[in-house]
């Protein structure tokens, strides 16, 4: 997942951007409000009153969180905004064949069952997110990597083989020329469609 962190404070952003990137997530920090744009917002303050925290989720917040924290619980509300930005209710994402605890790690492709490491788990949460939807190269580097932050030309490559060594061949699809993805479930593809 990409994440913009929007930190004042030089100690506390780069801490929780190092915590997020070893957490596998891209993350771009800028230190003003300005800067950040229009995106999903969990709010990290030490203003911990009631009317503070409900005036931040009328102001449009979509998560707040009092300091001090702990970083695993900043992950897990993380994980909660993404999937209700998604629409998923279940910290499980699957497709229907394959599933994914983006919180632990944990991967299964019928009887397979394993721990993915951070980016093959960042790299399988981005297509799961949007089963049937093509991801291009540079669309995936955009979503696991962060701005600045130098990438291999065959990182996504290199990424995509080891997904599909654990889980299998078939898992993440290939469409020559346009990118790769992970098939909707059954129950998506209109009768009589092929399925991608």
């Amino acid at each position: 997942m990409r994440i913009l962190l929007v930190e004042d404070d030089p100690m506390i952003g780069a801490a929780v951007s190092v915590a997020l990137k070893d957490a596998a997530h891209a993350v771009d920090w800028v230190r003003d409000g300005d800067t950040a744009g229009r995106v999903p917002v969990v709010v990290i303050t030490a203003r911990d009153a009631v009317d503070d925290r409900v005036q931040g989720l009328d102001l449009g917040a979509d998560d707040y969180l009092v300091k001090p924290f702990d970083v695993n619980e900043l992950l897990a509300r993380l994980r909660a905004v993404v999937r209700r930005q998604g629409g998923q209710a279940a910290p499980l994402l699957s497709n229907g064949r394959v599933s994914l605890n983006p919180a632990t790690g944990e991967a299964g492709n019928g009887a397979v069952s394993v721990t993915l490491s951070a980016r093959e788990r960042a790299l399988l949460h981005t297509l799961l997110l949007h089963p049937g939807r093509i991801f291009s190269r540079a669309e995936l580097e955009t979503h696991l990597y962060g701005w600045g932050q130098e990438v291999e030309s065959n990182a996504v490559d290199f990424l995509i083989h080891g997904v599909r060594r654990k889980l299998g061949a078939d898992v993440i699809k290939n469409v020559r020329g346009a990118g790769w993805l992970v098939e909707r479930p059954r129950s998506e593809v209109p009768e009589g469609q092929p399925r991608p």
